[in-house]
């Protein structure tokens, strides 16, 4: 899973991705762009950057790869996430897949921060609370949630 983070206005923003409604897995929630690596990625960078390729158009040359947050899991899926923060530069002209990305996002980390609640949420008939972060219609939670805080615990307000 890539992070891509990028400065505008003096001031940090984060591009993330709403998947398409049809999909089987996590349809219409927001998310970083990543996936599932593949057998021929030699690592999970380059799983990070070879997704975040496909799924909007993200040339893997154009991210200088800053670290790492915690390994996420996530938990209706039972996936393990890596996610690698990757620098880039603004003003990036995004393609979305057609097959996987409803748009593409972009939001400043104070946003974001603003945002920050708990909520009470049900899924699957089940119901939890949870942290997650608002931005207008935009609700992000669940694993992008806690990586998005991993996130903002270590770039200072």
């Amino acid at each position: 899973m890539l992070v891509p983070l990028f400065l505008s206005g003096g001031e940090l923003h984060v591009v993330l991705t709403r998947r398409r409604d049809d999909l089987r897995r996590h349809a219409g929630e927001v998310s970083f762009p990543g996936g599932r690596r593949d057998p021929e990625d030699a690592n999970l960078q380059v799983t990070a950057l070879r997704e975040a390729h496909e799924e909007i158009g993200l040339a893997p040359g154009g991210v200088e790869v800053v670290g790492a947050l915690q390994p996420t899991p996530t938990i209706a899926t039972d996936y393990a996430v890596y996610p690698f923060v990757g620098l880039i530069e603004p003003g990036q002209r995004w393609v979305p897949s057609a097959d996987e990305v409803a748009e593409v996002l972009e939001f400043p980390l104070s946003t974001l921060r603003a945002g920050a609640d708990r909520r009470r949420m049900l899924r699957r008939g089940v119901p939890f609370r949870t942290d997650v972060y608002v931005v207008g219609e935009t609700l992000v939670w669940g694993a992008t949630a806690r990586m998005l805080g991993d996130l903002l615990t270590r770039i200072p307000g």
